[in-house]
């Protein structure tokens, strides 16, 4: 009986629009690199070529921005969830920030942090007078104060303040379950899930926001999945987002054999490695198991930087060759 081919699922995290080509080719690329940092090179042509797995890139971007989609517009100051979401996301982020960057460590950085730091609680203290959107315009403050970090600065990932508030935005939008605002989260879950055959296994890789929504997708899915695999998550938030999550309490999805979970100590928008304390095992015994990396370069929160290395690529290709 011949084996049927496994399925490979690329689910992206925030930002703009995405060319789903584009990014399914550069995702597979970075994973080579990561399988030559494996010793793996042999297997670089099959998995490139479509041999070893269907590969999907799962393109939700434009829910984001579609119309007739409730929550899908852009960042509205005027939106006190949307503000008042951006503020917890931001208090945990600096206090990520302010545990990996210490005035002994990075004198220069802990500046900037303690300056944003400022901020925040300044605007937070005020946020009943202010009303939410002179509240939001001051979030866009904080937010230009990080961009002074070198490993933002020199990525120019975020060219104002204003672009990176909005893009952060998209984690409040996407969990916010108040009315027909919920169709957005339902919209991006059925796209992640379009086209996936539940009778192959399935491997899946999320990054940032998508992971979770992967977590949401993988409770809902009714195929096996081998492996799954996160990185840069955000779902170590604690109530910002864990408490968020559906279902909650958080714990493994019940059809995941394994749970691969990578962070990264100079992941200036999710460092922290505690993401393994806080997610129950499934019935199973099947729980997260969180290993650190260390990537080169200035700017470590993109799926590619996480994928080039070898600790990520080796259990992807395990799996799909199980």
């Amino acid at each position: 009986m011949t084996k049927e081919k496994p399925q490979l699922l690329f689910i992206h995290g925030i930002g703009g629009l995405r060319d789903s080509t584009a990014e399914r080719r550069d995702w597979l690329r970075a994973l080579a690199r990561g399988l030559r940092d494996a010793d793996l090179s042999d297997h670089i042509s099959a998995l490139t070529q479509g041999w070893l797995a269907d590969v999907t890139f799962a393109n939700y971007s434009d829910l984001f921005n579609r119309r007739g989609v409730q929550g899908s517009a852009s960042l509205d100051l005027d939106d006190e969830h949307d503000t008042r979401f951006l503020a917890d996301l931001l208090d945990s982020v600096l206090d990520g920030l302010a545990e990996q960057l210490s005035v002994e460590s990075s004198p220069h950085d802990a500046r900037i942090i303690r300056d944003a730091r400022f901020q925040l609680d300044a605007a937070i203290e005020g946020r009943q007078a202010q009303g939410p959107g002179n509240f939001g315009r001051r979030l866009i403050g904080v937010t230009t104060t990080l961009l002074r970090l070198p490993g933002i600065c020199r990525a120019a990932q975020w060219l104002t303040g204003l672009e990176l508030l909005s893009e952060l935005s998209q984690v409040g939008r996407y969990l916010n379950r108040t009315g027909s605002k919920a169709e957005l989260g339902a919209a991006i879950r059925s796209r992640v899930l379009h086209g996936l055959d539940p009778g192959r296994p399935l491997v899946v890789v999320s990054h940032s926001l998508g992971t979770v929504v992967a977590y949401e997708a993988l409770h809902e899915y009714e195929g096996t999945v081998p492996l799954w695999v996160t990185l840069g998550s955000p779902l170590a938030l604690g109530a910002v987002v864990l408490d968020r999550l559906v279902p909650r309490p958080g714990r493994c999805p019940e059809n995941v054999a394994a749970w691969r979970n990578f962070w990264d100590r100079d992941d200036i928008v999710v460092g922290r490695p505690h993401l393994a304390d806080w997610f129950r095992p499934s019935t199973s015994g099947v729980k997260v198991v969180t290993e650190r990396v260390d990537s080169r370069g200035p700017w470590t929160h993109t799926a590619t930087k996480y994928l080039e290395h070898g600790a990520v690529a080796r259990p992807v290709v395990e799996a799909l060759r199980s």
